[in-house]
């Protein structure tokens, strides 16, 4: 069995309830009531009930105070992986990236994830993935870009005389177009509103007599039921 581990003597109980008090940490809070009550006589296990931990986790508590006072019980930011690469194979990798590769010896025109993953294994000797790769290159603040490839040889000067050489696309004009279609039809056609409805009585060919009658007839007289029975009776 282990002995117990003394804490120290410049903290009593009185000053970690208050600097439990005045705490914004939760979990500071709980170890430092834990801890006072081993300052007050109680023991591991009254600790670790109070701080809802087991009796090593309270050796830990305690180990940590001694070191570093009340800031050694505030839970710190874990350290985190260490980077595969340190600071001059990053340096080395971006001056690569900047450089571009030689088509004559890298066989590539532009940089890929694989290419730059076996340059970093063949100059360091360090297996590295494309996705860890890609995350360290967004750190270094490279983007991904998939760019047209070019031709190492290719001249600029060349493909700029050649495009002032070329001539010119040509296009006809809408005048030009209007005169062809027009071309085409052989004949003028008339609008839709230009054209005038015919009436059935109207030309040559209209029914003979029928509607010369119907304006020619002299109009009807109406008379109403009284006065016809008055003319019957021969009253004026």
């Amino acid at each position: 069995m282990t002995l117990a581990v003394r804490l120290r003597e410049d903290y009593d109980a009185r000053h970690l309830r208050a600097l439990a008090k005045a705490s914004r940490d939760a979990n500071q809070t709980r170890r430092l009531l834990a801890l006072a009550a081993i300052y007050e006589g109680g023991s591991r296990g009254e600790a670790a009930r109070i701080g809802g931990v087991g009796i090593q986790t309270v050796r830990d508590w305690v180990l940590a105070f001694n070191a570093a006072g009340p800031e050694g019980l505030i839970n710190g930011k874990a350290p985190g992986r260490v980077p595969l690469l340190t600071a001059e194979q990053r340096a080395a990798l971006k001056q690569i990236v900047e450089a571009g590769p030689n088509p004559a010896v890298d066989g590539v025109v532009r940089w890929r994830l694989i290419d730059l993953a076996q340059w970093v294994y063949a100059e360091f000797g360090i297996s590295i993935s494309k996705q860890t790769l890609s995350r360290m290159l967004r750190g270094m603040g490279y983007r991904k870009l998939s760019a047209r490839p070019r031709h190492h040889a290719q001249d600029p000067a060349a493909l700029e005389a050649f495009k002032k050489t070329s001539p010119r696309v040509w296009r006809r004009s809408r005048t030009m177009r209007r005169q062809a279609n027009r071309s085409r039809c052989g004949f003028k056609t008339k609008r839709a509103s230009d054209r005038k409805t015919r009436s059935p009585g109207a030309g040559p060919s209209a029914a003979p007599g029928r509607w010369r009658r119907a304006i020619s007839a002299p109009p009807r007289l109406t008379s109403s039921a009284p006065s016809v029975r008055k003319r019957a009776r021969g009253q004026p």
